[in-house]
């Protein structure tokens, strides 16, 4: 994803950031590349998915599929949820399964910030 660093002090909208990206990508990834890995490279969860359906509504040709790698921005909640407590490992799995499928979702271009509410 292209956005500024973390310490220029800018802060880029999701359209923003999207749009860079997609610019960037349309002029050094050749079409017969499948698809384009996103790592969430120290974004919140949030961020990686809202930056990730940004990327996907992007109203122009894209000749690749836009998914995600993410780490952290996978991870982070289950593990505060299980916080390494065998009785929590049903919690640290739902939190583990709703952030894929808000992140499945931004792969479609279809994620808002209504459907974190929603229980895995």
């Amino acid at each position: 994803m292209v956005l500024a660093g973390s310490e220029s002090g800018i802060l880029c909208t999701a359209n923003e950031v999207a749009l860079a990206t997609v610019r960037t990508l349309a002029r050094c990834v050749p079409p017969a590349v499948p698809a384009i890995g996103f790592l969430s490279g120290g974004l919140s969860e949030l961020q990686s998915s809202e930056y990730l359906n940004a990327i996907n509504r992007v109203p122009v040709p894209r000749p690749w599929h836009m998914t995600f790698t993410f780490g952290r921005a996978l991870q982070a909640s289950a593990l505060k949820e299980w916080n390494g407590k065998d009785n929590q490992i049903e919690a640290g799995r739902k939190a583990f399964l709703h952030r894929a499928k808000m992140n499945s979702i931004a792969t479609t271009g279809k994620y808002s910030a209504d459907l974190e509410k929603q229980v895995a």
